[in-house]
């Protein structure tokens, strides 16, 4: 039996993981945290653009609500780009897709490089915009990618790197944001465009690795390129049983054809696959984690952290978020995908109230703020080692080819949808609650917790034709999905 690392090196699959982690969710990382450090002097270049357009500063609501666009602008754009994946992914196929998205971050690039010279904070926003239409479309394709490259007794892991190389680009931008590099006022601006040049090299590299085998095989119905991809990414072989896996979704593919959004959610078969997607996605956006990591210095500096020495935390924070994101790897196909979410909702529950309460302590003494300094890296480590990792695994496993393209689609709306939510409001929240905001997310954790401890069946080592039935056999009331559909036949 070969090890994970013996399978790894074999072909060119680490090297394929590598280059389209940076093209995929690896931008999506690095613009959630981009804006993190520099906001400061983000934040001044609206006033002084401001000021030197109608010689008086803006009006501090106006300000706020340029800065909750610029952050929210990329979630909006994001949204687009999850809305648009069938027409990238099924035109193009999966690498052609994002070598032509690659190319929508070299652009925003060069837009947001001008923008200081220009003095103009609405080509940020622009630019902003365009980085989230790449990333929502990046991030589906390259879980798809990935997904649709890997045999079914390493396909947790395989997939799990999608949560891996998202830690990697949020770490990114923190480094990158430190004084010491980009966190300048003369030089934020560069930072914001390091993506480009990781785009800019899956643009050069890609066309020389293979198009995802399920999506040629499946399809495009040629089994010779599938095989012969296979072959280039995990070495030589005649990967027989993933063929044959191949050949049985292939024939429920054709049994079931590719839906529209509309017609999946009317389709009771896949009901309860995008009733869990709804609710995991749900608590992960509202577990306070991308709170986290978009607002990290406003909250620091609300919890009594010197301004600074924020950065060097945030820059810790996203190392300790790397680390249990890898180690989520090795434990996601020994420990199950459920475990993995109950506990971590449990424990995240735990900790936002934990938070809730320094936070309303910080002047009782010095210490208090370190104290939610580290309850917040608990956090991070609890959420990446668990949530974050299982649903990236999760979400490749529940549909079956056909059905796959449009659930993300429909997965991505929502994500994306609740995180122009979470950009717009959440600077007023945190202004309104304070403190009490993560009791909002305690709740949220609560909730993930309980479903997936009552509701989600395990998927670890079956096939996505077993794991379809599964979910046909969740029961409520005592019926269950598949005896509600037969009796609607009826």
């Amino acid at each position: 039996m070969e090890t994970l690392l013996q399978q790894l090196t074999r072909g060119n699959v680490l090297f394929f993981i590598i280059i389209v982690g940076f093209g995929g969710s690896f931008q999506t990382g690095y613009h959630i945290t981009g804006l993190n450090s520099p906001s400061p002097y983000i934040k001044s270049f609206i006033n002084s653009s401001w000021s030197d357009r109608y010689q008086k500063p803006p009006p501090t609501k106006t300000a706020t609500i340029i800065w909750s666009l610029m952050v929210s602008m990329f979630a909006v754009g994001g949204l687009c780009g999850a809305l648009s994946i069938n027409l990238f992914s099924g035109r193009l196929g999966r690498k052609r897709a994002m070598i032509y998205n690659s190319m929508i971050s070299i652009i925003a690039g060069g837009i947001v490089l001008a923008s200081k010279a220009v003095g103009s904070y609405e080509m940020v926003i622009v630019a902003r915009s365009l980085y989230g239409f790449s990333s929502g479309v990046g991030l589906s394709l390259h879980l798809m990618y990935v997904g649709e490259s890997s045999p079914r007794n390493i396909r947790g892991r395989v997939t799990l790197t999608v949560a891996t190389f998202l830690s990697l680009g949020k770490l990114s931008g923190q480094f990158f944001g430190l004084t010491e590099l980009f966190g300048r006022e003369e030089r934020w601006h560069i930072g914001l465009c390091v993506p480009a040049f990781f785009s800019a090299l899956q643009v050069v590299v890609l066309p020389f690795l293979p198009d995802a085998p399920r999506y040629l095989y499946i399809e495009k119905g040629d089994d010779e390129a599938c095989r012969k991809a296979l072959q280039t990414l995990w070495g030589k072989g005649d990967y027989r049983q993933e063929m044959d896996d191949m050949l049985a979704e292939q024939a429920a593919v054709k049994a079931a054809p590719p839906k529209s959004p509309l017609q999946l959610l009317r389709d009771g078969s896949v009901r309860w696959q995008l009733v869990t997607m709804g609710v995991i996605y749900s608590c992960n956006i509202l577990s306070g984690m991308p709170a986290i990591s978009v607002f990290s210095f406003d909250i620091f500096l609300e919890a009594g952290i010197p301004r600074d020495k924020i950065p060097y935390i945030i820059v810790g924070l996203g190392l300790f978020e790397i680390s249990s994101s890898v180690v989520s790897g090795f434990m996601v196909d020994h420990t199950g995908r459920r475990p993995l979410l109950c506990v971590g909702y449990g424990v995240l529950s735990a900790l936002c109230v934990s938070v809730t309460v320094t936070l309303n302590l910080k002047d009782a003494s010095y210490w208090v703020p370190y104290v939610t300094a580290g309850l917040i890296v608990l956090f991070i480590i609890s959420f990446c080692g668990g949530p974050a990792g299982a649903t990236a695994t999760l979400n490749s496993e529940i549909f079956i080819q056909s059905h796959r393209t449009t659930a993300l689609v429909l997965v991505g709306m929502l994500r994306w949808t609740m995180f122009v939510f979470l950009g717009l409001t959440f600077p007023f929240l945190i202004n309104a609650l304070n403190a009490y905001c993560f009791v909002l997310f305690s709740c949220m954790c609560l909730l993930g917790c309980l479903y997936t401890f009552f509701v989600l069946p395990e998927t670890k080592g079956k096939t996505l034709l077993e794991i379809s039935e599964e979910f046909k056999n969740i029961t409520i009331c005592q019926k269950s999905v598949s005896e509600e559909v037969t009796e609607s036949k009826l």
